[in-house]
């Protein structure tokens, strides 16, 4: 008989304590302890007795076996993001804020892969049939554009598997949400460390055994994390993010981790009334309200993933009232503003300690790479001194705290895309070797005192 034990595991990071307290020990955390029952020491005895007595079977690096080709779910924004397609056994997690469209990108993509003549079963644990195809109504997805597309209501891992082993692998299977599920050997609550663990476990070990691609929709703590344990996303192959705010148009789809394609790619999306509309050309979506210069705007060229891309940057720094001024950043990080502004003040003389400072990325975009700062600090001088930099200008670069400017990975493609949508003149860091130089005018700056110069 299997022994089992009772444990208190955080519901936040995973940690287990012998017993109950107020603050987990490994996230600090309060009032996330929650009892659970795990299997003792008889069923692992077990479980390595069984491994022993199967053996082990051994094969070298290179095969004659050709990986099956990869699935092309029909969406261009999509496929980009898994890395050219989804790969036959792998295992994807997809988070996001809800109301982002995380059910709505994964319906259209279940029936445009059925559309294709690929079998697609469709788990739902917290919405019904009737439910699912109201949403497929307003998606505007006919019978016809979802020929092989199958829809299921449980929560029950035994009875998901059960079902698909009695009728054949589907290509691709779509949980739910994985924290609905649930495995009825436990006691726990569906949602738990315990649940989502051997849930996860269960689905991936039969996704890889079965070459069947499964997709697992999760949910999100108040601080933008996918709930459960870290392990989580180190169980699975791919994992994917939406970000954006839910009153904005735009949509970002992030790869924050991928075994099979770059990390960090993006894809983007409109949302309109009849779903998610995939954008290709999004630097030129994100620039579409400017209209003219504008003191304290400025448009950097980034890299995002493997695609070049084009953003406005918004600056507003005025003087403030209070003893301690604000500093408001939307879409970049807080610190790396902070660390700008006392290079500005420091190599540059110019006064920024007692005015307030507000920066944004428009279009909901978040910038994370060091490419931004040359832009950045643009746009606080040009909104400092009240002058626009001249109509038709990107900037990128990194800047050191000594006031130097670096240079940075991609520029040839940074250039290509600004020429593309008709910029005549770049900002740039001082280049180290000669390269192709194209139409764009560049000013190239060894320090940041030649750039307050130009503004």
């Amino acid at each position: 008989m299997v022994r089992q034990s009772r444990v208190f595991a955080c519901q936040s990071c995973g940690q287990i304590h012998p017993r109950w307290a107020g603050r987990c020990d490994g996230c600090g955390e309060w009032n996330t302890l929650v009892e659970e029952v795990v299997e003792g020491p008889a069923a692992s005895a077990k479980g390595r007795a069984r491994g022993k007595a199967g053996g082990l079977e051994l094969v070298g690096l290179h095969g004659t076996e050709k990986p099956a080709p990869r699935l092309s779910t029909g969406i261009d924004e999509l496929d980009r993001a898994l890395g050219g397609g989804i790969v036959p056994g792998s295992a994807m997690l997809l988070g996001g804020d809800p109301g982002i469209g995380k059910s709505t990108l994964t319906l259209q993509a279940a029936a445009a892969l059925s559309a294709g003549g690929k079998r697609v079963v469709y788990v739902s644990g917290e919405e019904s049939v009737s439910q699912i195809r109201l949403r497929a109504a307003r998606l505007g997805i006919g019978e016809g554009e979802a020929g092989r597309l199958e829809l299921a209501v449980s929560s029950q891992v035994e009875e998901i598997l059960g079902g698909i082993r009695a009728d054949g692998m589907p290509a691709l299977l779509i949980i739910d949400s994985i924290q609905t599920m649930q495995v009825t050997d436990m006691e726990s609550a569906p949602g738990s460390v315990s649940q989502l663990r051997a849930a996860s476990h269960r689905l991936i070990q039969f996704a890889k055994r079965h070459s069947m691609a499964v997709l697992l929709i999760g949910h999100v703590t108040k601080d933008g994390q996918i709930a459960g344990p870290r392990v989580l996303e180190h169980m699975v192959d791919t994992v994917l993010y939406f970000e954006g705010e839910s009153s904005l148009q735009f949509r970002i789809l992030r790869a924050v981790k991928n075994r099979f394609g770059p990390a960090n790619e993006i894809g983007v999306f409109e949302m309109r009334e009849a779903g998610l509309v995939p954008v290709g050309n999004p630097s030129a979506l994100f620039l579409g309200a400017r209209d003219e210069a504008v003191a304290g705007t400025v448009v950097f060229a980034g890299i995002e993933g493997s695609r070049p891309l084009l953003v406005e940057i918004q600056a507003l720094v005025a003087p403030s009232p209070l003893a301690t001024p604000r500093r408001a950043v939307v879409g970049w990080d807080n610190n790396r503003l902070a660390m700008l502004l006392a290079v500005l003040e420091a190599r540059c003389g110019l006064v920024m300690s007692g005015r307030d400072v507000y920066l944004n990325v428009a279009g909901g975009l978040r910038v994370q790479e060091p490419a931004a700062d040359l832009a950045v600090a643009a746009a606080l001088v040009s909104s400092l001194v009240d002058r626009p930099l001249a109509a038709g200008t990107v900037l990128f670069g990194e800047i050191g705290l000594a006031g130097e400017v670096r240079a940075v990975s991609r520029r040839d493609a940074r250039l290509k895309e600004a020429e593309k949508l008709g910029f005549s003149r770049a900002i740039t860091p001082r280049r180290s070797e000669e390269g192709g130089r194209g139409t764009v005018e560049q000013v190239e700056l060894s320090r940041l005192n030649g750039l307050v110069e130009l503004v």
